[in-house]
């Protein structure tokens, strides 16, 4: 029997999500023909042709918005240049740069204006693209400017043919925070889209080159789930007898609890946690060699409720186990590289294709109070030697030519980071590599250099909360100071570094997101950080947090009934700080900060409200990395 492992619509359009080559390689390992479709990338790239853009004119409703108006006025123009722009950011014409650099080869919409925001703030006359491009050359300045074409594209497709449209998800409000299936169950019932009629041909297109016995649809993030749900109904439309499962991030966090058995009406199966051992015991199932009472983590709909199956015996695979990444089957020529900022650091997540590998499965520090700690992802750490990571990394290297990677770890162990430079500087394994890390002190200025030199051009790391009294609420194992040394231990050995930050969390005052903005401030000035993004606390029901509250100063609000998903929980804060409102301005700040814009001035500038004084002094961080 043959496997199919699905990536629905949408996630990054640079790169494939990396669910389905991994359980393609472990699948294939296990002897199980297994095939994989990014139709995530296939939708996008069928809609953005000159084929599929006339069947959005076709379809362009009456809506009034900017960017509706402007595809209107100029739909020759993109038709005559759609094909070739998507070319270019695929890697196919680099020469289309020097036309696209001169302004008057794409139909410029609304999206446009935000190149106004490059101007020099001390020179009214600079032009704002030189000032903002001149060290950067015209390769990424083409880039940048047909990013902005396809998000006019975008904006007027989600205007004017599909309200749930983004380049990058897929009617996520729907599965955010969603305790009811109702909205997607809505969404389904209601007549298709273009969108969704373009995800049925693919699905249908999909079927008859594999003919699979069982579909699996990864759903990692809230984007993705309307888009599972299409494809699934298609399937059930027009091939009824092949079985379905769902599994992916989403599903492990969200679904955990699920009682709503019309989700049954699309998928057989939907699996928690890693998806190996469920696939294969799912493939024993469906060959009718293993009874419903052997699957592994996964529930069922019988008798119309829904029944959780487990075999007990069955242990966790460990690291070493998990097999190599193939990418075999997927159409890699066909992603684009989109160039969304400025920042050099942020820009990673978008422009390039990069391998994916886990250095270890799980978190070796697993202590900080807002993180799933009971889940597996977390809470089971498993490493594997640094030969077999090598060996792994030349595997997919032959495999697709390319020698980009993305640890997608938590947080890469520094012990383990180290043993895998020296053997890539051992073994001469040429690799550009960035990953996610912890602040941890033992990334001295002599393993930050191994890492580099081994590779390593960027690390992603929480510094959360960016205050001393939180962090240690938290139970982050960090403080400001030693990230402001173990950043800087990265900067000087040429490594870049994104912050991960966080406000809103329990009893955080307006006083101390203010001084953790000033902090902030003083790390981008003293060049520690390059680039970061400020995340809302969000209170999710795995967390040490919500099992304690009363801890942390918080009382929980009732639950609704969740049938579907249920994740975030809510919660009141005494405190009573207008997290919102702040919110705002921390993040007109930071994206200031990452374009090297206001480092001189008063934090409270930012902030539409009266806030006090920072409590920090002027030179903190200085002083600290001269201690």
């Amino acid at each position: 029997m043959r496997v199919l492992l699905i990536q629905p619509p949408m996630t990054q359009v640079n790169t494939p999500y990396p669910a389905t080559p991994f359980l393609t390689g472990f699948l294939r390992r296990h002897g199980v023909e297994t095939e994989q479709a990014d139709l995530a990338i296939e939708l996008i790239t069928r809609l953005f042709s000159r084929t599929g853009l006339q069947r959005v004119l076709d379809q362009l409703g009456p809506g009034k918005s900017p960017a509706v108006q402007h595809l209107r006025d100029h739909r020759d123009a993109y038709l005559a240049t759609i094909d070739v722009v998507v070319g270019f950011l695929q890697g196919r014409d680099p020469a289309l740069a020097l036309r696209i650099a001169t302004r008057h080869f794409l139909p410029e919409g609304p999206r446009f204006a935000a190149i106004e925001q490059f101007a020099d703030h001390d020179d009214e006359n600079t032009d704002p693209l030189n000032w903002a491009f001149g060290a950067l050359g015209l390769q990424d300045l083409a880039k940048y400017l047909a990013t902005l074409y396809l998000e006019d594209l975008t904006d007027a497709i989600r205007d004017g043919i599909d309200p749930h449209f983004e380049l990058a998800r897929y009617a996520e409000h729907l599965a955010a925070s969603a305790p009811t299936f109702d909205p997607i169950q809505a969404a389904l019932d209601a007549p298709p889209t273009l969108i969704d009629d373009m995800l049925a041909e693919l699905t249908a297109q999909a079927l008859q080159k594999h003919a699979p016995a069982l579909i699996g649809i990864t759903a990692p993030f809230p984007g993705n789930v309307y888009g599972a749900f299409r494809i699934a109904a298609a399937v059930r439309r027009l091939a009824p007898d092949v079985r379905l499962a769902l599994g992916g991030g989403y599903v492990n966090t969200e679904l955990r609890e699920l009682q709503e058995p019309r989700v049954f009406n699309y998928f057989d199966f939907v699996c928690l946690d890693d998806g190996e051992q469920p696939l294969l015991r799912l493939v024993e199932h469906v060959r009718g060699s293993a009874s419903p009472t052997a699957l592994v983590r996964t529930f069922v709909r019988e008798n119309g409720r829904v029944v959780w199956h487990h075999d007990p015996t069955v242990q966790p695979l460990p690291h070493t186990e998990t097999s190599t990444p193939t990418y075999a089957g997927l159409k890699l020529d066909q992603y684009l590289s989109v160039f969304e900022l400025l920042n050099p650091m942020h820009r990673i997540w978008s422009d390039g294709r990069w391998n994916k590998l886990m250095v270890a499965h799980g978190c070796y520090w697993s202590q900080c109070t807002f993180c799933d700690l009971e889940l597996d992802y977390i809470k089971r750490y498993s490493i594997a030697p640094a030969d077999h990571l090598v060996d792994q990394i030349e595997a997919v290297v032959r495999e697709t030519g390319q020698t980009g990677f993305h640890f997608v770890d938590e947080a890469a162990p520094p012990a383990l980071l180290k043993a895998l430079a020296q053997r890539l500087l051992e073994r001469r394994v040429t690799i550009t590599w960035w990953g996610n890390i912890r602040f941890d002190k033992t990334f001295t200025a002599e393993l930050c250099a191994l890492l580099a030199r081994s590779g390593c051009v960027a690390v992603s790391g929480g510094l959360e909360v960016a205050e001393d009294r939180l962090l240690k609420l938290m139970r982050k194992g960090v403080s400001v100071e030693q990230v402001a040394r173990v950043t800087r231990h990265f900067v000087e050995a040429g490594v870049m570094v994104h912050a991960y930050l966080m406000y809103a969390f329990p009893t955080q005052t307006v006083q101390e997101t203010v001084d953790a903005l000033e902090f902030v401030r003083q790390l981008f000035a003293a060049g520690c950080i390059q680039s970061g993004y400020w995340h809302r606390f969000a209170l999710t029901v795995h967390s040490p947090i919500y099992k304690d509250p009363g801890a942390y100063g918080i009382q929980l609000k009732p639950a609704p009934h969740a049938p579907f998903a249920r994740n975030e929980a809510f919660f009141v804060d005494p405190v009573g700080t207008d997290h919102e409102a702040l919110g705002t301005g921390l993040r007109k700040a930071l994206y200031n900060y990452m374009h090297g814009v206001g480092l001189e001035a008063d934090v409270r500038d930012w902030f539409d409200g009266k806030v006090p004084p920072t409590r920090i002094a002027p030179d903190y961080i200085e002083q600290s990395l001269q201690a």
